[in-house]
This record gives C-alpha cells, structure tokens and sequence, in this order.
C-alpha cells in the first residue's frame, strides 16, 4: 500500500489519540519517554574487502527516500498494510540525512577501491552511484503485539563517467526482526538492517571498480 502524506498525518494524529485510551489494541511500544535516535552507528562487516591501494573515484548524488520515511518519524506498517509512526520517539534529523551520513561512514571504512569523492574535493570520477531508497520501515507482519521485522530496501544503479555506460542496476534488501516491541530495540533493528545493506552496496561497489577504469 501506498499512502500519502495526507493518509499518514491522519494515522499519526489518530495513534497519538489512541494511546491513552486503556485497553486498546495498540501497535506501538508501550511506555518508553519522547526520544531521539540515529541509525547508522553500526559500521558494516568488512568481510570480503581487501586492503587496494588503487582507488576508484565514486561521485554520489544525494540518496532519494521514500516519503513516508523521509523525515525524521519511525515508520510502522501493519500486517494489513496500514501505515503509522511511533509515538514518542523519532530520529536526531530526517532520515534520509542519517542515510546519507551512514553511506560516507561506511565507504570511509572500506578497505576496498572505491572511494567516494568528497564536496570540493579534486579528482576525477570513475563512476558515478545512484541510491533510491525504496523500503524502510517496521512491519508487524506476526501482528501488533509482536516484535517487528525492520525492512531497508535500496535500488543501486553505477554508471562508467566516461561514456555513461551502465556498469549495473541491483536491489539491496535486509530484513532485521526486532529483539522486543519497544523502540530501542525497534531502532536496533533498523540500525543492523541499514549496516548489511550498506556491507553489500560498498562490495558492489568495490567489484566493479575495475570495470569503470
């Protein structure tokens, strides 16, 4: 289901309503005060990589991000498609800039070729790598009182900057369940759903830096 933003800002104002009414079937963690939170922390598992003193250029635009998720409440789907955000907690800053600041950490861990070229900085482009965010979110998928399944799925297109050939076009996906239906457990699991996304879209990257020289 798509919603809008309309649709959402009415589920987010219906669930707040809900929360002090006693009794009621509710898909949000219970009782934990307003907090903040920021994924990304985890850096992605280095396995595979090699030490390369031979780098490759990356020039990144920023990432787009599906709306729902885009800003800085914690998106929640239900079984039944129905989507709402968590009560009392959001991220430190829209997500899709916590994205963005979790893809420079972890190509500045990577061990391999690529290298994403900074703001100002003088070098040429090897390739250029575009990421569209297309899924995430918490699914109560074993309903509402059940831990739920976070879901990051990301769409990767690399292309050659010489000739603009198209090197490759591939979907990332993990899927984290969460240890507990409260939010810091909730945004544990986005935060490891986020590093194995990113752990496969750094060795993507690294693979196909030969190709673009």
């Amino acid at each position: 289901m798509i919603a809008t933003p309309r649709t959402l800002k009415a589920l987010a104002v219906t669930a707040a309503l809900a929360l002090p009414l006693g009794g009621c079937i509710s898909l949000f963690p219970k009782a934990d005060p307003a907090q903040m939170y920021r994924f990304g922390d985890v850096p992605p598992s280095a396995e595979g990589a090699v030490s390369n003193t031979s780098t490759v250029g990356v020039l990144k635009p920023p990432s787009s991000f599906t709306a729902p998720s885009a800003g800085d409440r914690i998106l929640t789907v239900s079984a039944g498609g129905e989507a709402a955000y968590v009560a009392g907690g959001r991220w430190v800053a829209p997500a899709v800039v916590l994205w963005d600041e979790a893809v420079q950490k972890a190509f500045d861990v990577n061990t391999g070729a690529a290298r994403l070229i900074a703001r100002g900085e003088r070098r040429s482009a090897d390739m250029q790598m575009r990421l569209d965010v297309r899924t995430f979110e918490a699914r109560y998928d074993n309903g509402a009182g059940a831990p739920p399944a976070v879901t990051v799925a990301v769409r990767g297109v690399l292309l050659k900057t010489s000739d603009r050939s198209l090197l490759d076009d591939r979907m990332f996906t993990a899927t984290v369940r969460a240890a507990d239906n409260r939010q810091t457990p909730i945004v544990a699991a986005y935060d490891q759903a986020t590093a194995k996304v990113l752990a496969e879209i750094v060795d993507w990257t690294n693979d196909h830096g030969a190709k673009a020289k």
